[in-house]
């Protein structure tokens, strides 16, 4: 683990500001291998630190992923520690770097209609107005007007609601149980 140290300084500081070309190029010197190499193996253990923390996995799991990589006993304790010392503070980080999308809060609705204009005295345009509210994570609220005819407002329901059924699938559901 010296070279990891040493190639990364430390996780979090990895996962908030990324890789240095110059740090791989001075462990591959040292480890008589490409600058290319390092850097895989790098990311590859990065990945699979960030995932394990993403899904939570216990103890044996990760020993269990890490068994089918072909490491050493001891690379294997070495990285099971690694993960077990970081795996709270790299979720953390990986909370702080996903966007903060604003939520729903309220709606408000109003129907219009125009039912006769100097031009043409019998006509029926309705329009439908809402006013979205929403709330961003940090408690500040915005509001979006939005204005529709009913035949666009029926489409955009419908294409929700097939939204919707689709996310009930086993396999929306499958990939959601993972992004989680």
């Amino acid at each position: 683990m010296v070279i990891w140290t040493g190639v990364t300084g430390s996780l979090p500081q990895f996962l908030r500001k990324g890789t240095n070309p110059k740090i791989y190029e001075g462990a591959a010197r040292k480890l008589s291998v490409d600058a290319e190499t390092v850097q895989h193996g790098v990311e590859g253990l990065m990945y699979l630190l960030t995932e394990s923390s993403k899904l939570m996995i216990s103890e044996v799991d990760f020993q269990d992923s890490v068994l089918v990589l072909g490491f050493t006993e001891e690379l294997n304790h070495l990285l099971q520690q690694l993960y077990l010392e970081n795996r709270k503070e790299i979720r953390h980080i990986l909370g702080e770097l996903t966007p903060s999308l604003p939520h729903y809060h309220n709606l408000e609705w109003r129907l219009d209609v125009q039912l006769a204009s100097r031009a043409l005295r019998h006509q029926v345009k309705p329009t439908v107005t809402m006013k979205l509210h929403l709330e961003e994570s940090g408690g500040d609220k915005s509001a979006k007007v939005l204005q529709t005819d009913p035949a666009t407002l029926m489409h955009l329901i419908q294409e929700l609601e097939k939204a919707l059924a689709e996310l009930k699938t086993t396999h929306c559901r499958r990939i959601l149980r993972n992004i989680k």
